[in-house]
């Protein structure tokens, strides 16, 4: 995890009169450890193979402050359930490709959005704070190979895939 984070996070929790608390750390540390978009079920199941004391209540109270202080960003990936993306603060602008049949998620920058997003933002009299966009896709490996080693791998790993429409 980036000191920064953890400074951010002392600066925002001390602004708000709070205290700074080992589960909190915890927590912080599970949120940060991989750059992986995760639910609130599986932090707190990150956080509990380290501190078994840690309630869920804790852990959702505290993915509330990370949120508000920005440094997770809640984002909806289509599967019924807040997804936590921890890589908003070395990305600001980064996408989400998301396949509808093995649930894989890609993260991809594409300087060509960006720059047309500041452009209709700044035509309609707005100024652009933030962007997020997801596409959501087939898998081609499912679709040239009639299997895909992500879906395998989401399902013995026990992951929820989404519904498909």
């Amino acid at each position: 995890m980036d000191a920064s984070v953890q400074v951010r996070l002392d600066e925002f929790i001390r602004r708000r009169g709070l205290r700074r608390t080992a589960q909190r750390e915890v927590i912080l540390n599970a949120a940060f450890s991989k750059d992986e978009h995760f639910s609130a079920d599986e932090l707190f199941e990150r956080v509990r193979l380290t501190d078994a004391s840690t309630s869920r209540a804790t852990v959702y109270r505290t993915l509330g402050l990370l949120v508000e202080a920005g440094l997770l960003r809640e984002i909806d990936l289509g599967d019924d359930q807040t997804t936590y993306d921890p890589n908003f603060l070395d990305k600001p602008t980064h996408n989400h490709l998301v396949c509808i049949d093995c649930g894989r998620v890609v993260e991809f920058e594409d300087a060509q959005l960006e720059s047309r997003a500041a452009g209709v933002t700044q035509r309609l009299g707005f100024t652009p704070i933030r962007q997020s966009l997801k596409i959501e896709a087939t898998c081609e490996h499912l679709r040239t190979h009639g299997r895909c080693p992500n879906l395998i791998a989401a399902r013995l790993s026990g992951k929820r895939l989404r519904k498909k429409r």
